[in-house]
């Protein structure tokens, strides 16, 4: 492949992930507050917890940290996971009468399913980046950092990478903590079901 249609599919990707992963379950969420559906509102909130790994992902490229590889492929895998594991609001909102919010709600909750699915199957030729020897040898695995870094110089322009990947690292371990704890004791206790017990 080469590099230049490699940077356009990955800038494409960075796109979809703010409009599938950012902007849209935003809305959502906040429709979804108006309207008072709390079904909807959990698992958004839900989604939310799930895919901040992303956002560890991108302070991780950030940092220049190999790891970021490993926790994009996750996050794409994780994503769908945490949208439709819930029977309970899988029923609630299968059972709600149908309205723009159901609709757009649930076109969403499938188009993002499939664009993480696939992008975490297009994601394992990079899965190489995270466990090479040198740092980011090739084009093939540094074109993935080109945007956490423009986003760096808009929101971070005062802090240096290190620090950034500080910050991402810190946020990899409180995520992996929580993850274990969700496994080890709250799926155990609650099962598939997203109602506090």
């Amino acid at each position: 492949m080469s590099p230049d249609l490699l940077r356009s599919l990955v800038w494409m990707d960075y796109r979809l992930a703010v409009l599938f992963a950012v902007l849209l379950p935003l809305i959502l969420l906040i429709w979804a507050t108006v309207k008072q559906a709390e079904a909807m509102q959990r698992l958004l909130i839900i989604y939310w917890r799930v895919s901040s790994l992303l956002a560890i992902t991108v302070y991780l490229l950030i940092g220049d940290l190999k790891i970021g590889f490993l926790a994009s492929f996750l996050a794409r895998i994780l994503i769908p996971v945490g949208l439709w594991f819930w029977v309970d609001l899988n029923e609630e909102i299968d059972d709600q009468r149908s309205s723009p919010l159901k609709f757009v709600f649930s076109a969403w909750r499938w188009a993002l399913t499939i664009y993480s699915t696939l992008g975490a199957i297009a994601t394992i030729p990079f899965l190489q980046c995270a466990f090479s020897d040198a740092s980011y040898p090739t084009s093939f695995c540094q074109v993935w950092r080109e945007a956490p870094l423009i986003y760096k110089d808009i929101l971070h322009a005062n802090y240096r990478p290190p620090f950034l990947g500080f910050l991402g690292i810190v946020g990899l371990v409180i995520y992996l903590i929580y993850f274990g704890h969700f496994v080890i004791v709250r799926l155990g206790r609650q099962g598939r079901s997203a109602i506090e017990q």
